[in-house]
Order: C-alpha cells, then sequence, then structure tokens
C-alpha cells in the first residue's frame, strides 16, 4: 500500500492520494468532485478497488488480495459470533461455502457512511452518494446511495456468511418481504453516537435508527407472526459501525462540544452514548452485535486536507486524529468487554464483539511487503 502511494505510475495509477469519488480532496458527500478518468485509491476499509487498464494482471491481482484482507477483520468478528473454529476462517472458504451459517438468516446494520448503502437518499440532506461515480463497480453502475464504488463491508459480511448478496436500506419503499426478513442496514451516512453529529448534517440519529428498528419489527409480525419475529430478532447478527464523524465532523470541526469537554471528556461521553445503544439493542432482543472500532482517522482525505500545510503536495497521515482513533479504541474494547462479562450472568448467548479495523489498515501502509509488495 505505501509502494502504490510513493510509485503509483508503476501500477497504472494517475491518482492515489485523493479520495475515492472523483478527484475529490474531502470526499464527503456534495464535497466529492464530478466523474473523472482518473483512478483513487479507496480511503475507506473495505471498498471495492476499480483497476485502470493500464494495470498488469499481476498488480490488479495484488490489489484485490489487499482490499480482501481489509474485509478480512470484518469476517472474522461474524466467524467469532457463530462460533466457527479458526481452521474455517478463511475468506475465500467462506465465499465458496455458504451453507457454514446455518443458524443466523438475518442482519441488521446500524451507523454511519461505512454502513449506509442508501437510507439518505429519502432524507433531507447533502450528504448524500446517489451520483457518479459512486457506484461505477456495480454492474449497471449505477450509484445506489453508498459512499462507495461498489458494495459496502456489510454487503461482505452477508454474503460471506450466506444471508445474502447485499443489505438494503430499510427506507426504500420498494423493499419486499423477503429482503426485510433477512435484514436492512438502518445506517445514515454522516450519522454518528454524539447526538449532536446527524443534527449538524440532517441524517438520521442513532435513536432514530432504532426507532426504525422497533417499527421493522412490527411490520414484519403483520406478515410472518410474533413468534417468528422474535425468533428473527433473536437470532440475527447486528453490526454497529459509527464514530468517526463524532471526531472529524462534530468535535474537531465545531466547537460546542470543544467548550464543554476535553478531549478524554469527549471520549467517555461517546462511549456511554454506545453503551447505551448497545443495551437498547439488547432490550430488543439482540445476542450478536459487532461494534466496529475506528480507523486511522488521519488517513481520510477530509482530515489530510484540513490539516495539511499544502492540501495538494502534502497527503501524508496526519498522527494526531489516528492515535485518538486509537485510543478510543483501546477503550471501547475494555468496555465492550465489561459488557460482555455483565450481560453473560443475564443473558445466555449474548455475544459483543469488538471489531478492529484499524490495526489491518495500519500493518498494510507499514508493512506492505507481507501483501505483496
Amino acid at each position: 500500500m505505501l509502494n502504490i502511494r510513493q510509485n503509483p505510475a508503476v501500477f497504472g495509477i494517475d491518482v492515489n492520494n485523493t479520495s475515492c469519488c472523483g478527484i475529490g480532496l474531502l470526499e464527503t458527500g456534495p464535497l466529492c468532485n464530478s466523474l473523472s478518468a482518473h483512478f483513487e485509491l479507496i480511503a475507506s476499509f473495505c471498498f471495492p478497488i476499480n483497476p485502470t487498464n493500464t494495470m498488469s494482471s499481476s498488480h490488479k491481482h495484488w490489489l484485490n488480495v489487499t482490499i480482501h484482507f481489509q474485509c478480512f477483520s470484518l469476517v472474522l468478528f461474524s466467524c467469532v459470533l457463530f462460533g466457527i473454529s479458526e481452521a474455517r476462517v478463511q475468506a475465500e472458504e467462506l465465499a465458496r461455502q455458504k451453507a457454514l451459517n446455518t443458524s443466523v438468516h438475518a442482519i441488521f446494520v446500524f451507523g454511519d457512511s461505512t454502513s449506509d448503502p442508501g437510507n439518505n437518499n429519502y432524507v433531507t440532506t447533502i450528504f448524500k452518494g446517489n451520483f457518479p461515480p459512486y457506484g461505477r463497480d456495480f454492474p449497471n453502475q449505477v450509484p445506489t446511495g453508498r459512499f462507495s464504488n461498489g458494495r459496502l463491508a456489510n454487503d461482505f459480511i452477508a454474503s460471506y456468511v450466506g444471508i445474502k448478496e447485499n443489505v438494503p436500506p430499510y427506507l426504500d419503499p420498494t423493499l419486499s418481504i423477503e429482503e426485510l426478513i433477512t435484514g436492512v442496514s438502518f445506517a445514515s451516512a454522516a450519522s454518528g453516537f454524539d447526538p449532536l453529529t446527524p443534527q449538524l448534517s440532517n441524517v438520521i440519529s442513532l435513536p432514530k435508527q432504532l426507532e426504525y428498528f422497533k417499527e421493522y419489527q412490527k411490520r414484519v409480525e403483520l406478515v410472518i407472526g410474533r413468534k417468528r419475529t422474535k425468533n428473527l430478532v433473536k437470532n440475527a447478527l447486528y453490526i454497529v459501525s459509527a464514530g468517526t464523524n463524532d471526531f472529524v465532523v462534530n468535535y474537531f470541526t465545531v466547537p460546542i462540544r470543544r467548550k464543554r469537554y476535553s478531549l478524554p471528556a469527549y471520549m467517555e461521553f461517546l462511549l456511554q452514548q454506545v453503551q447505551q445503544f448497545i443495551q437498547d439493542l439488547l432490550e430488543q432482543g439482540a445476542r450478536r452485535i459487532g461494534v466496529v472500532g475506528l480507523p486511522p482517522m488521519g488517513c481520510l482525505p477530509i482530515v489530510i486536507t484540513v490539516n495539511s500545510d499544502n492540501a495538494i503536495l502534502n497527503r501524508g497521515c496526519v498522527d494526531f486524529f489516528s492515535l485518538v482513533a486509537k485510543q478510543y479504541n483501546l477503550i471501547l474494547q475494555t468496555k465492550l468487554n465489561t459488557m460482555q462479562f455483565n450481560v453473560s450472568a443475564d443473558h445466555s448467548g449474548v455475544r459483543i464483539v469488538y471489531t478492529d479495523v484499524y490495526e489491518p489498515l495500519s500493518d498494510m501502509i507499514i508493512q506492505s511487503f507481507k501483501y505483496g509488495k
């Protein structure tokens, strides 16, 4: 990955230091540039890469392998939730053997742009991903609302464990009952755990996403009955992926929270929101919950652009933001472990799993030779 950044021409890449939409420097919905012929390295985890025609087949294969590894940690946490043995935690094997999962038939996703497949299409906000070049890796190259060239991490997870190929947005009015009962995403791009974060962007808050989940249960119950609905909810996989916007869009950009909270105090405030949300899911019947940690935030295009002394020439990661993410992740793991210990006494079968995306991404950049350099 580091070699790609330093020697892009060798790999047939024109642009390697801007965001994944157009040739934008910010990668934030309406701030993206229009479609260009340039190739951009994907800035978020697990987004499919779109190799150019000038790449050699070996380089294309290497890129596919590295991006595949980015998804691996998310597949790993799903395996932990399902109790699959380590010997079977192979991404390719999971892709081939969808029948591995015999107990989980639905997936429910909550969070931000990392897991929003298009809910913001139905919200009055400027933060949308329903225009080119988003979606250009789909067969018809039509943007779906995903903030990605193609599928999101939760799409891959749903596919790998045999639920379905893509997780649709709950707000899509055309969803069939078959789509509903196998799971949906309630996530909304630009949202966060801090109640102020979604207000800044007029998107769907986490509490509102939970309200939609309750509404979802009532809709499904009318069709399949209360008993089957409760069983569906109990045995489903839950993914919660949010937090980056709370720091990048909110705390470090808008002064409101900084006037009230020091950085450590704000982390504690956010983690209280995380714990409350997980508790709310448990009260709704959730039993298998994966909570995704923060990525190296200092490597996000918008962070680099805003904090660089030269946004065009100096595109290196901003260490401070990544250190904040790392510290937050460490505390998050401790909080989740404590929750797991506490709920185990009252609820048998509950699994609350921390999902690390920080270390795999950092390792790919620092030790790129391990992945095919």
